[in-house]
């Protein structure tokens, strides 16, 4: 009897280290945004294009919409939605209140009207086609707050300090009013603060947020080439210290112009985000070319693209497997 018990545990816990081995290894969302504004937002044949060259296909896909969009095309697209999950994708939608011509003064989208109630129309129908929709999705809403670039903005369109986190409650709680229990909702910071104001005055609170996100870029047109830890260390370590929230980078990419960017991704896929970044649940790289200089695309050279399908080739990052995911707010992989 002491034989075979003796037996039973060590089997016991062999199988609870495989356990282990199989379900609590870390993983990472892969995700993608294709700048593509000529596109349709169920045209997903960028996000094909990208997912051939590096090799792997993508567990989130990122799309803007803005409350000031023309012709219907600031309503939720469900088609889009639908193409997004039948990928086998997570949809990540940036909803930007302000105008489609991306301009900081826009006196009809400052924070008071927000709170005052001038689009709870628009909300309030947003947010109904969001629960008849009925599956999970990403929500970044008024990203990048602690620029000056933005609409929403505090110090630029007659916004003051202390009415963003105002507005995010507003609208979160017009979402909670009319059930609406789908939505993740990311609160996204720049890693740049152009008013060098603190991110805790700019924080909804825990109650308001289910992830944290960052958006950087390694730009060298303005402070030379930069590490991913360079770019992102300043603020993911200060939003660390706010929440315990997971943290997605929403936006990143790199230059080629001062630099080796093969090398740069290779390092940031490969080594810097698993050593120094345990937080960072999801990254969304950003694939477009604005210009010669600004070619943010993995196809921005050969070695740029074969560093990257080389890098997340690796099980640590999450490919197109949740097309039927169903549980809200989504959590970490």
């Amino acid at each position: 009897m002491l034989k075979i018990s003796r037996i039973s545990i060590c089997a016991a816990i062999f199988f609870a280290c495989l356990s282990v081995q199989t379900f609590s290894a870390d993983k990472i969302y892969l995700g993608v945004f294709d700048n593509d504004k000529t596109k349709n937002l169920d045209d997903l044949s960028g996000v094909e294009t990208f997912e051939r060259d590096a090799g792997k296909k993508v567990a989130i896909i990122h799309v803007f919409q803005a409350w000031g969009a023309k012709n219907g095309k600031n309503q939720f697209n469900v088609n889009a939605m639908n193409a997004i999950r039948s990928h086998g994708s997570i949809p990540l939608l940036t909803w930007a209140p302000r105008a489609l011509h991306e301009k900081e003064n826009e006196p009809e989208y400052a924070l008071k009207n927000i709170i005052n109630g001038k689009y709870d129309g628009y909300i309030i129908k947003f947010a109904s086609d969001i629960k008849g929709w009925k599956h999970p999705l990403f929500l970044r809403f008024a990203h990048e707050m602690n620029g000056n670039w933005y609409p929403w903005a505090e110090g630029v369109n007659g916004n003051v300090s202390g009415e963003y986190v105002k507005a995010w409650h507003y609208v979160h709680d017009l979402f909670k009013r009319n059930q609406v229990t789908n939505v993740t909702w990311v609160w996204c910071p720049s890693r740049k603060n152009s008013k060098h104001k603190k991110l805790s005055e700019l924080y909804p609170g825990d109650d308001y947020v289910d992830w944290l996100g960052i958006d950087g870029y390694n730009d060298t047109r303005f402070k030379g080439w930069q590490s991913f830890a360079e770019v992102f260390g300043g603020a993911y370590h200060e939003m660390a210290g706010l929440s315990g929230k997971p943290i997605m980078i929403a936006e990143f990419s790199s230059m080629e112009a001062g630099g080796k960017k093969s090398v740069w991704i290779s390092k940031t896929l490969s080594s810097t985000i698993t050593a120094k970044f345990p937080r960072i649940k999801a990254v969304i790289w950003l694939n477009h070319k604005f210009s010669s200089e600004l070619d943010w695309r993995i196809e921005s050279s050969v070695s740029s693209q074969r560093a990257f399908a080389e890098s997340v080739a690796s099980p640590l990052y999450c490919d197109n497997k949740f097309g039927s995911l169903d549980v809200s707010p989504i959590s970490a992989p």
